[in-house]
This record gives C-alpha cells, sequence and structure tokens, in this order.
C-alpha cells in the first residue's frame, strides 16, 4: 500500500511538474511576441512575428488570440497586430511606483525650457537604461528619444552615471561618482552629445539619472557643455533635497566643476587652485 501511494504521488507530482512547465512555456512565448515588437514599429504581420520569435505561425496566432483577449495586442482590419491599450496602463503604474513623476517631470521641464535640449530622466533595468520620463524643446533639430526608449547602459551619459551609483566597486566610473557626473560625445549615436546627473533618495539610493541630450554641434562645443553639467547639478540637488535627500554633494560638484571651468580657460593653472 505504501509503494502504491508513493507511487502515485510521483506521477501526480511529475505531471504538475510537466503542467507548470508547460505554462511558464507559454508565457515566455508569449513575452516574446510582446517583445519583438521594436521601437518603431507600429504594425507587423503574422508571418514577421513568426519569424521573428521563431515560433510557428500557428502556435503564434493561439498566443496572438489569448493577447488580444487580454488586451495586450489589438488585431487590425488589414490583419496585421499592433500593441494593445494594457501596456500602457500598466507602463503608467510602473512610473507611479517611483514616485517621482511630479518631482522629475517639473524640472525636466524647467531644463528643456532653459537650456533648450532634449531633457529626460533615466533608470536602469539590467544591462539597460530605460527612458521613464523625457521633455522635448520647441526645436526643429533636436533629439527624439520615447517615454519607454531601451538603450544599451555602456554607452551614454546616462548610462554612465547609472553605472557608477549602482556598481560601487566598478574602478572604471570613479571619475563619474567623484564628480556627479558624466558627458558622452557620439557613443550612442554619432550626431548626439549628452550630459548626466545621478538623483538619489531619503537614504542615499540611487533613483535615476538626470539627462540632457542635443545635436553634437551644439550640445558639445565646451562652454555649452559646462553650462549644462552646472545647470544639471543644480537640478539634480534640487530633486535629490526634495525627494529626502542631502544637496550638499551637489553643491560641492558644482564648485569643482566652475573651478574645472577656470582652469580649462587657462585663467588659473591646476597647480595654483590646489
Amino acid at each position: 500500500m505504501d509503494e502504491n501511494h508513493t507511487s502515485g504521488s510521483s506521477d501526480m507530482t511529475d505531471a504538475a511538474a510537466s503542467e507548470s512547465s508547460s505554462g511558464v512555456a507559454v508565457l515566455d512565448r508569449a513575452f516574446a511576441i510582446l517583445g519583438a515588437f521594436g521601437p518603431t514599429d507600429e504594425r507587423l504581420t503574422l508571418t514577421e512575428l513568426s519569424r521573428r520569435t521563431n515560433l510557428y505561425k500557428s502556435t503564434v496566432l493561439r498566443l496572438l488570440a489569448a493577447l488580444e483577449h487580454g488586451g495586450f495586442i489589438r488585431k487590425l482590419e488589414d490583419g496585421q497586430y499592433a500593441i494593445g491599450p494594457q501596456p500602457l496602463r500598466l507602463a503608467a503604474i510602473y512610473q507611479r511606483s517611483f514616485r517621482v513623476g511630479p518631482v522629475i517631470e517639473h524640472l525636466l521641464e524647467q531644463l528643456s525650457r532653459e537650456l533648450g535640449e532634449t531633457a529626460s530622466f533615466y533608470v536602469r533595468q539590467g544591462d539597460r537604461r530605460l527612458v521613464l520620463y523625457r521633455v522635448e524643446p520647441a526645436r526643429a533639430v533636436r533629439v527624439s528619444i520615447g517615454v519607454g526608449d531601451e538603450f544599451p547602459i555602456d554607452r551614454g551619459a546616462s548610462g554612465k552615471v547609472l553605472l557608477a551609483f549602482s556598481e560601487p566597486d566598478d574602478q572604471r566610473w570613479r571619475e563619474a561618482r567623484e564628480r556627479l557626473w558624466a558627458v558622452s560625445y557620439g557613443e550612442r549615436d554619432a550626431e548626439t552629445a549628452s550630459a548626466s546627473a545621478p538623483v538619489f533618495g531619503a537614504t542615499g539610493e540611487l533613483v535615476g539619472a538626470l539627462t540632457l541630450s542635443g545635436p553634437k554641434q551644439r550640445l558639445g562645443a565646451a562652454p555649452t557643455m559646462f553650462a549644462a553639467v552646472a545647470t544639471l547639478l543644480k537640478a539634480a540637488g534640487q530633486a535629490t533635497e526634495i525627494l529626502g535627500g542631502s544637496r550638499a554633494r551637489f553643491d560641492a560638484g558644482i564648485a569643482q566643476l566652475h573651478m574645472e571651468q577656470i582652469i580649462a580657460s587657462g585663467a588659473v593653472s591646476a597647480q595654483d587652485a590646489m
């Protein structure tokens, strides 16, 4: 009796494990379909979704029906597929979960208006950096990015800042940690320059990276970049203070930046500055 009972329990466990594994596989495939849509893909055909996910069309069709029922996918009149409204609702919840929206959005508007460039706020997502908020200037030539866009974290000013303060033992980002800012010239996009500074929470934890981006020929000039970094540091200090942190580090960073600017201009030598 004991042996039969044990065998039956084992069979049920195996069946449950198999069912669970199958369910996970279905979720993975559904996520693969959603992930097949790139930043510029407004709609995709069944054939293209099958190609990008490496799944049979029949499998893709079944999953699309379930995703459509849940509001994650829309089937268009021409038979193609587009992202549904549900991800937008989840994105709004995701933004609110950071609880920095009212603080950051106001500062981004102020930065973009004052400096005439694209202001954005990035957070780290694994080996990627995600645009959580952004404000673009009313200029014909500007850097255009969208909320939800993702970029490699190892390129760009915001990536350096996010790495510097989320990986404090990595010596590659020591300078960014000491200065509280980083810049980039054509790292992600050959025509773009950017500057970034960290924003911290009440306990000193990294919240995200406040960033300014513009055409390299305009923002990349040394005086313009110095001014952008100084303004960013001031805004990042304000955001940190509002979120319960200390802005003292940022005030020191601004003072150091001004000294570097004076040295760069040749008015004072580095030795005299010391």
